[in-house]
């Protein structure tokens, strides 16, 4: 069962860039990772997927352009560069993985494809 923890988060002006870190998303092959967010009031949504079968990345048209998903397998953790923030960027985002779910892949930006979640870390954008 992974454990996954967060951190990169933080207070940012809007044009500013974060880096997200997700320790312990392991070494899974054949799944997705991905991140999610959810801002008050809202539902989650999904941001941006990896699909580590292959080479596919996802992402969300909101951030399409701006953020970039990514994974160190040597250092078991995944990344989300987040540049050009903007204030409806600003929610809790949590890292997510599944250990074997090829199916993924058709509905990555899904949370139901992921069995793992975070506890997240908060991203604020306000000037």
């Amino acid at each position: 069962q992974a454990q996954l923890m967060e951190s990169g988060g933080g207070s940012v002006q809007p044009g500013e860039s974060l880096r997200l870190s997700c320790a312990g998303a392991g070494d899974y092959s054949v799944t997705c990772m991905g991140w999610f967010r959810q801002a008050p009031g809202k539902e989650r949504e999904g941001v941006a997927a990896l699909y580590t079968g292959g080479s596919s990345t996802y992402y969300a048209d909101s951030v399409k352009g701006r953020f970039t998903i990514s994974r160190d397998k040597a250092k078991n953790t995944m990344y989300l560069q987040m540049n050009n923030l903007k204030p409806e960027d600003a929610a809790l985002y949590y890292c997510a993985v599944d250990n074997f779910n090829p199916g993924c892949q058709w509905a990555p930006l899904s949370g139901d494809q992921y069995a793992f979640w975070g506890q997240g870390t908060q991203v604020t954008v306000s000037s």
